[in-house]
This record gives C-alpha cells, structure tokens and sequence, in this order.
C-alpha cells in the first residue's frame, strides 16, 4: 500500500508534497530580531530535509515580545529585509514550502538564552517590562509582569497584522500564530494566567477573546490562497487548566475565524508545568480536535521513527507531523523514512545519486 505519510495534503491554496513538517525551533541566533547567517545555514539545511513544509522558528511582533535578546523578529525593515534574504536562499536550494511562526513571548519574555541558563534577566542587568493579561509571575524567581491595559491589546494585535504584512511581503507559503506554550496568546485562554475581570477574562469564551481578535486580524491581511494556523494547547497538564474540551472550543472558534489548521501541542503554562514523556504523547489530543473540531490539524512531541508517523497519520489521529529534535539529529529524515515506507520525496538534483534507485549501498544504511 503507498505510504499516506507521503500522500499529499491541501491547506487553502497551497499544496503540499507529504504530511511531513519540520516544526518552528528557536535558535536564539538573531541580532535585534534579524536573521543573521546561523539562520541561512539552519534553514537552508532543512529546506532539503524531504519534508513537505518547513516552519520558521517562533518569530516575534515587538521588540519587547522576544524571549531573549536572540529571537528572531518580524517588526522592523532589518527584521524584513534580513529575513527575506534567508527565504529567497531557501527558495533557490531548497525542496519545501516555507512558513512563519508569528508570537509574543508575554511573561516568559526578558530571559537569557537556554545555553545562558535561561533565568530572567534582572532589573539594570538587560530586562525589559514584560506583559501578560494579568500580573502572575510565570514562576518562582521570575518577575511579576505588568497587566495589558486596553491600549497594549490594541498595539500588540496591530502588531501581529503588521508582521502578518511584512511575511506576505517575504512570500511565505503559510503563516501561524502561536498560541500555546505559555506564550502570551496561550496565557490569555489558560485560566491559570488570565484572572481578568474585564471582558478579556473570566469565562472560556472571553478568555479566548483576545486571540480570537488577533486571528481574525491576521486573517484578514493575508491572502485567501495562503494558509493560516496557529499552534494551540491540548492540555495545561495542571489541574484548574485548560482541557481536551477546551482544546476543542477553542479550534471550532479558530475555525469559525477563517482558520485553516491547527498544530496542537501542550504545556508550558508555568515553569513547573511536567508533561508526558511518551512517544507521540499529543497525539491523542490532535485526535480529538481533529474529530470534534473539523479542522485540518498537526501534531508534534516525541514523534522520531518514519512508521510511528506513518501511524498517526494513517490512524487518522492527525493530517500532519511535525519534528523538531530528529530533524536536527537527521536533517535527511524524511529521505529516511521514504526509504522505509517505499516511498518518493523530493531531492535536490546534485543529491540525486544518494537515492536508493542510484546507490544501492542506501538501502543497508539504519
């Protein structure tokens, strides 16, 4: 039977080669937000991964919305400018289409990179004022951040449909909005982060307000023909978070907004947040939104090996899988996992004679 892992998949317009997506990972290696040479190297390895849909780590709307002084931005003319360099190379060498990740760090912003030890930074030491829909720490030793007032939900949506713009510009086949993770859209519909009182807090319903606005925003500037997303929650993993249920609310008013998919991770909400550990441990809750919510749906976490993809996807647990960690410990893993399934995928032409129909010794490789 063919392979479903590498059937092909339609997103609005935009047509797919396989159900393979090398998801967004941040690489801390930006200079005031702009793409520096790390990111042609990085992204350019894995625009040849095999896989049908490479996404462009998480990519903030302000200055002040990055993790750390490293994070790639979109909200500047050097932000555009040096970023379209990066994708214009991809487009040149590379097999995938190419999308975006847009986000607001919130009050996980203002800290050191991971290899930095990724405490926040202290006031007078680098720190920036961080935001969120209520002023909760994100943990013990992290600073509390300041409430949003109604003028800072008004300029960060401009901001996400700012950036939104200046992707279109750049010519991204997709754009997502990341809304999990802790991040500052995801800490608005948790209950956890968001003790609002005003029409942005209380209820599921008003508690997805403000990304709901923001979805709709983003929708609106960009074209029909191009896909939009967004990565959302399945699960806080804390008891008084968000649920499965909710999870699925919350795609059926994504969808309602003019969505076309969804990526559903889990977690983050708070610094000690403890997720499973289990191979393909979201995938359940991909299951479940896919099926109660009717929309095109991705899934992510501990997926490594070609026939556990294959599985989810066959299983109808998801349209897609997307990989972080194996892609960076095997670029070439989706021409892998082809191998394994007898399947085709995409091959740049000065690669062609590492094809298993050109070189037989590929077949005896693990």
């Amino acid at each position: 039977m063919a392979s479903v892992l590498f059937s092909p998949l339609r997103l609005a317009h935009l047509e797919l080669e396989n159900r393979i997506v090398v998801s967004p990972m941040c690489q801390y290696s930006a200079e005031d937000g702009a793409a520096s040479d790390w990111h042609m190297t990085h992204l350019g390895m894995l625009a040849n991964s095999g896989a049908g849909l490479l996404m462009v780590e998480m990519t903030d709307v302000e200055r002040d919305g990055r993790i750390t002084p490293g994070c790639l931005g979109l909200y500047s003319d050097q932000c555009e400018a040096a970023l379209h360099r990066v994708i214009q190379h991809c487009r040149r060498i590379g097999t995938a289409k190419l999308g975006i990740q847009l986000a607001h760090a919130g009050r996980k912003g203002s800290s050191r990179r991971p290899w930095e030890g990724g405490q926040p930074f202290k006031p007078g030491d680098g720190a920036w004022e961080t935001i969120a829909p209520s002023a909760i720490p994100f943990g013990e030793g992290w600073p509390a951040p300041r409430a949003m007032t109604a003028e800072d939900i008004a300029r960060v949506r401009a901001a996400f449909v700012a950036a939104a713009k200046r992707a279109v510009r750049i010519g991204f086949d997709a754009i997502e909005m990341h809304m999990a993770h802790g991040y500052l859209l995801h800490s608005f519909v948790s209950p956890l982060s968001n003790r609002r009182t005003d029409g942005y807090g209380g209820a599921l319903a008003a508690r997805m307000r403000f990304p709901l606005e923001v979805a709709k925003a983003v929708r609106a500037v960009v074209p029909k023909e191009t896909p939009v997303g967004a990565r959302m929650t399945g699960s806080d993993w804390m008891e008084g978070g968000l649920t499965p249920d909710d999870a699925v609310a919350f795609a059926r008013a994504l969808k309602q907004a003019g969505l076309d998919h969804v990526d559903v991770s889990s977690g983050g909400i708070a610094l000690d947040t403890r997720n499973p550990t289990t191979p393909g441990y979201n995938a359940p809750l991909a299951e479940k939104v896919r099926r109660e919510a009717g929309i095109a749906t991705r899934t992510v976490g501990l997926i490594t090996e070609p026939r556990q993809a294959e599985a989810i996807i066959a299983a109808g647990k998801a349209d897609m899988v997307a990989l972080a960690r194996a892609m960076l410990d095997d670029p070439h893993w989706a021409w892998h996992a082809a191998r394994d399934l007898q399947a085709e995928v995409k091959r740049p032409p000065q690669y062609q004679r590492s094809a298993p129909k050109l070189w037989p010794a590929a077949a005896a490789r693990p």
